[in-house]
């Protein structure tokens, strides 16, 4: 049986839902993006720093980046939930997957952290 310290709201239903809410954000920011590159096809730096300079440019990618982080925790935790069990592990499938999500959550965090810096200039 997969317990579920690690899991991201301790439900299914919850963890299916935060993936498709931040699919849903991801896909927006996303196709933001690409159409204002599509509209913009004399892009200069200083028109692209103009765009992320705005407030609530800065918030919809901070969105995004949290969007992003939870994305990914569902997706990794399922993943290593799904296949780092003992029937293919044996008895270090605790272990492994404890240091997996733990790996996934230290990069997550220092990526979200980096993002953070590169947006607000910290």
């Amino acid at each position: 049986m997969v317990t579920n310290v690690t899991n991201l709201s301790r439900s299914g239903l919850y963890d299916w839902m935060a993936q498709r809410v931040s699919a849903v954000v991801l896909a927006a920011y996303f196709l933001f993006l690409l159409g204002y590159l599509v509209a913009s096809p004399d892009l200069t730096y200083a028109d692209w720093h103009g765009l992320f300079s705005q407030n609530w440019m800065r918030i919809f990618s901070l969105l995004a980046l949290v969007a992003l982080g939870a994305h990914a925790w569902v997706g990794m935790w399922t993943i290593s939930t799904d296949y780092l069990t003992p029937m293919s592990l044996g008895k270090w499938a605790t272990g492994v997957r404890f240091l997996f999500q733990a790996a996934c959550g230290i990069a997550m965090f220092a990526f979200f952290v980096w993002g953070v810096q590169i947006l607000w200039g910290i």
